[in-house]
């Protein structure tokens, strides 16, 4: 349609995406009355309104939820149009959009931006922290370019390739240091600390305690591998964390750490990206560069 620009459309993903017209504006970096004449003026080209503007937040209209999907795959195009030519002029550059769950980030993040940063000096580096669910939404719709996650994912429009693997660790009170390591049908009995609901990290130690029929008995939550960790340090369970969190979330708690028997519980560590990515081969080289790091690590 005549007058519609790619401007508009980002705006209208923004709006749609946050819901607000302020942080709307603030991804966009402009102002909210900016924001506000822009969608004003994309209606008018339309000749049908698209939001629902409410005090507090917006709603899309049947013709914004419906134009919303059309226009994720539009600037998914577009974007892809520039990741073609970037994939055509040699070494990568610019931006690079990367999720990371947060069981991951804290720990591993850093590394691998210092290396990546290294290796490709052109590369302008946008992490990116969220749940599993929300990065492989992100990574469809355009809004993400890579991530790492624990694998499998099982999506059919996104790539999966191996990083490494790693271990569960045990973590309880430092009075019980010298007691024996909990089975995993001991564990159920005892009062175990979990992150929230929507943390992959959460069903892998639930797998670990075969919680198929329920979960266990006196199960608490917590948002954060550090929280769980001063929690246990204060007397109040025990919790399993990821090997790679155990520097820096045990150094300020007084709690002590136990291997578990074999088998023991483990996760695998992946990158993860859109297999219609122009920049796929490229993609490939930066996991095979985080892998071969992972090693030394």
């Amino acid at each position: 349609m005549i007058g519609i620009t790619i401007r508009h459309l980002r705006y209208f993903e923004a709006l749609a995406q946050q819901g607000h017209f302020g942080r709307a504006a603030d991804v966009c970096a402009i102002s909210q009355p900016a924001l506000s004449l822009q969608m004003k003026e994309l209606e008018a080209l339309l000749g049908a309104p698209l939001i629902e503007r409410g005090a507090r937040q917006i709603r899309l209209t049947a013709l914004g939820e419906d134009f919303a999907l059309r226009v994720r795959d539009i600037l998914r195009a577009v974007d892809e149009l520039g990741d073609l030519a970037r994939a055509s002029s040699g070494p990568l550059v610019g931006r690079l959009r990367l999720g990371v769950i947060p069981t991951i980030a804290p720990y591993f993040l850093p590394h691998v931006m210092q290396g990546l940063m290294a290796r490709y000096p052109g590369l302008d580096l946008r992490p990116r922290e969220a749940i599993t669910q929300r990065l492989i939404e992100d990574l469809i719709a355009g809004r993400l370019d890579m991530a790492i996650v624990a694998l499998p994912i099982s999506e059919p429009s996104l790539v999966e390739e191996r990083l490494f693997d790693e271990e569960f660790v045990l973590v309880r009170a430092l009075a019980d240091a010298d007691r024996p390591v909990p089975s995993p049908d001991t564990l159920r009995a005892m009062r175990l600390l979990l992150l929230e609901e929507g943390h992959c990290f959460r069903d892998q130690a639930l797998s670990y305690c075969n919680t198929a029929a329920s979960l266990p008995r006196d199960l608490m939550e917590g948002s954060s591998l550090t929280t769980l960790v001063q929690m246990v340090g204060a007397g109040i369970g025990v919790t399993l964390i990821p090997e790679m969190a155990l520097t820096i979330e045990t150094r300020s708690a007084p709690v002590s750490t136990a291997r578990l028997a074999a088998p023991r519980p483990s996760r695998t560590i992946g990158m993860i990206w859109r297999k219609s990515n122009p920049l796929a081969s490229q993609f490939g080289q930066i996991t095979d560069s985080i892998r071969q790091a992972s090693v030394i690590r």
